[in-house]
């Protein structure tokens, strides 16, 4: 939405006050526009495309009529719906993976307390044979 007076307006700021690197990225036009700091004014750059900032590390570029930028690392930064799918993706993943550690603590107990109540009928088995003489350490 900036009309080409407050661009202009914005890149002599920048320019004044010592910004090294500037970057216009018009996502509806597909276009790149970028100035880099050249003594004391900012110069247009002439070849957008496959640029990488010498700053930031960061590559632009257009590709299959879209523009792509790619960190440092050479992967592309995700675009904000890639972005809400992959973090809604690993938000349910998480959810998944609770569900599962839940149902794993509550076999856990359901078997703790299975080994409880047979180790008491045991003992109460054991005290019966007591009581009828039978020692049932010996058996």
């Amino acid at each position: 939405g900036n009309r080409a007076k407050e661009m202009k307006k914005k890149l002599e700021f920048y320019e004044k006050y010592g910004v090294q690197e500037y970057y216009i990225i018009d996502p509806d036009r597909k276009k790149l526009k970028g100035y880099i700091r050249a003594g004391d004014q900012l110069s247009p750059i002439v070849q957008m495309n496959g640029w990488v900032s010498p700053r930031l590390k960061i590559k632009l570029e257009i590709k299959n009529k879209e523009i792509q930028l790619y960190r440092p690392d050479g992967k592309p930064f995700l675009d904000y719906l890639k972005l809400a799918k992959s973090i809604d993706e690993k938000d349910l993943e998480l959810e998944q993976e609770k569900l599962r550690a839940e149902r794993e603590a509550t076999r856990a107990e359901q078997e703790r307390l299975r080994a409880e109540a047979e180790k008491l009928r045991a003992e109460k088995l054991a005290e019966q044979l007591r009581l009828l003489g039978i020692d049932p350490d010996k058996l």
